[in-house]
């Protein structure tokens, strides 16, 4: 029965190196000397696909190097369940998770790598407003339970001004690792969209080229998110708009596309051949790029000639033009200087959808704000995104039970957005937000009135509190204007926290007792749900997974995903024990049938000695259990 450590890989998240120098390995077996890559080997395998010229072009700034390894480091963290906190904890298949998002994401990647249709992120412009750093390359876990004031230690927020000389530095180095995690949980048909403003426009097209690869952008799209003139500009320009910027996972993604206006097909003419609607004929080319599509088009009853737009000329040929004129499909104007437009019939147009427009107008941050109050009875946040423009986003990309993800939940748009979509369409997709617990402070103007409302609820003052209460009171909401509908509505809360597994930390000035603490592997704080949730985590199962219950010689047992994972936690298994507690757990998973192979795990301090871990893990093995793991 093997013992997991903190330090084995088991109980931390991806260890993304060691699996990209796996790849290089299978794939370039001679580039390996001594377990080392040999650069000089690999440079001559790639050939002259390997750039080496000191000048590149690209987005490059200080601490980008430091950015990429944070992306690729491991966390040691786990997820706490809250159910006291959630809505609908047994029946739910959504999430939301209080935490530093960057950890977040690596703590996800066993589990959901692969999986999310749709990632879709509104970060903190860089206004020169306060934003939180929450990033530190040696103890990342550490230092976000001092910023969320969980442990005692200085807050690390900065208020990045242009005059600190960092101001786009430092805002790509707090976004660029969280773009490489988010990208490995994409699906490869999935896509990400990013809201902006004119700021980091520029540099976030860059740093997004950087991590998904120029050929996988789709398209930036330009919201109208003012409705009326900003009388108030300095420059007395009105800034109207902001960008929603899209990139695939992988070649091959589109959007949905919108329904076709039905409304434009008529038959005023009661042509046999049904509804139509005309359109233009115009090309798409100068006479020099399409001389064949620069011609006269003549008017067979009364000769009239219609010559081509210099810039564009006609959209079809001279034989297919002519063939279109003979089927009685080509509209010519009353007057001469009109132009002929074709008579385009539905039955011939083969989709219902047509393209997604790149300008997105209708919905304003106004009306954002407007949903908030509406919901509190207060203005707690500030500038939120209306839930309609969310929801166009989620209708483009996401159907069926598909993952939406957003790890910058802020006041919980997206989550109101997917109840929304799921109500209109009866469609049944899944959220994952996740927010960082920042403080809020009584005493900042900007905050007074979200952290009084968080007083007025009980809550601890932080804008993660007010996420959730938001999804309950949308959750609310929707139900009383929608008594028939059956979705889900509901969330899971977890929390995010250092692992359950204690870590080697020697006091060297009491080496005694820290020698007497560590014959506990397990911290004793933690319950049972703590550590079966970490388990799952790290054996890459949903976090929405089905747990069933049963009890086995006196001791709880656990079986996760239908027999995936087996666990019994009880603090104290004797001997006499072993036997029917095994042989009860290898009946209960013979009834369950998984589709693959069972990992049982055990508490290591819970056995009477090891001749009783000894016996139990042979008995198990005997029947079909070969993987089984202490903690």
């Amino acid at each position: 029965m093997k013992k997991l450590a903190a330090t084995d890989p088991e109980t931390r998240s991806p260890d993304v190196v060691a699996d990209n120098v796996e790849q290089l390995r299978a794939l370039f077996p001679e580039a390996f000397a001594e377990g080392k890559i040999d650069f000089e080997v690999l440079k001559q395998l790639l050939g002259g696909a390997v750039d080496e010229r000191d000048e590149k072009y690209g987005l490059s700034w200080h601490g980008k190097r430091r950015a990429r390894q944070l992306a690729l480091t491991p966390s040691t963290g786990t997820l706490r369940p809250c159910p006291e906190e959630s809505l609908d904890w047994d029946t739910t298949q959504n999430l939301m998770i209080e935490g530093d998002n960057l950890e977040v994401l690596k703590l996800l990647q066993k589990s959901y790598a692969g999986r999310v249709k749709l990632i879709y992120i509104d970060p903190p412009y860089n206004t020169g407003k306060d934003f939180v750093y929450p990033d530190d390359f040696q103890d990342s876990i550490k230092n976000y339970l001092e910023l969320t004031g969980q442990v005692e230690g200085g807050r690390k927020i900065s208020s990045n001004t242009e005059a600190s000389g960092r101001f786009h530095t430092d805002w790509l180095n707090m976004m660029y690792p969280r773009l490489r995690a988010c990208r490995q949980l994409l699906s490869q048909d999935g896509a990400l969209f990013v809201s902006c403003d004119d700021s980091e426009n520029a540099n976030l097209r860059l740093a997004l080229d950087d991590v998904f690869g120029p050929e996988n952008f789709i398209a930036q799209f330009v919201w109208r998110s003012r409705q009326f003139t900003d009388a108030r500009a300095v420059t007395n320009v009105s800034t109207d708009h902001e960008y929603l910027i899209c990139y695939a996972r992988d070649s091959g993604f589109s959007v949905r596309g919108v329904e076709r206006d039905e409304s434009k097909f008529s038959n005023p003419d009661d042509d046999p051949r049904g509804p139509w609607m005309s359109r233009s004929l115009l090309g798409l080319a100068t006479r020099d790029q399409r001389p064949n599509l620069h011609y006269d088009i003549v008017e067979p009853e009364t000769g009239r000639r219609f010559p081509p737009n210099p810039s564009t000329g006609w959209r079809y040929a001279p034989e297919k033009m002519q063939s279109l004129i003979s089927d009685g499909c080509i509209l010519f104007p009353a007057k001469d200087d009109g132009r002929p437009r074709e008579k385009k019939f539905r039955k011939d147009m083969s989709s219902e959808f047509i393209a997604f427009r790149s300008i997105v107008e209708g919905t304003y941050t106004a009306d954002g704000t407007q949903e908030i109050r509406t919901l509190f009875g207060a203005e707690v946040f500030s500038f939120p995104k209306p839930v309609e423009f969310v929801r166009k986003v989620v209708e483009q990309v996401a159907s069926a039970r598909d993952i939406v993800m957003d790890f910058f939940a802020g006041s919980g748009t997206t989550g109101q957005a997917v109840f929304a979509q799921n109500t209109m369409d009866g469609g049944d997709r899944r959220y994952v937000l996740v927010q960082l617990p920042e403080p809020l402070d009584p005493e900042n103007r900007d905050q007074k009135v979200a952290s009084d409302f968080c007083d007025t609820l009980g809550k601890p003052r932080n804008i993660a509190e007010l996420t959730k209460e938001r999804l309950r009171r949308a959750a609310k909401k929707i139900k009383d204007e929608n008594p028939m509908f059956g979705g889900d509505l509901g969330f899971r809360v977890f929390k995010l926290a250092s692992s359950n597994i204690r870590a080697w930390e020697p006091d060297r000035e009491n080496l005694p007792q820290t020698l007497l603490d560590s014959v506990e592997h397990l911290k004793t704080d933690r319950t049972e749900a703590d550590i079966l949730y970490e388990l799952l985590l790290k054996l890459g199962l949903d976090l929405c997974v089905p747990i069933a219950k049963r009890t086995i010689a006196g001791k709880e047992v656990h079986a996760v995903g239908g027999g995936v994972l087996m666990a019994c936690l009880a603090t104290k298994i004797a001997r006499e024990e072993v036997e029917p507690l095994a042989l009860g757990i290898a009946q209960w998973r013979q009834a369950l049938a998984p589709a693959g192979d069972t990992t049982c795990v055990f508490r290591d301090g819970a056995f009477a000695d090891d001749v009783a871990k000894t016996n139990l893990a042979a008995i198990l093995e005997q029947h079909g259990i070969a993987t089984v793991r202490s903690l």
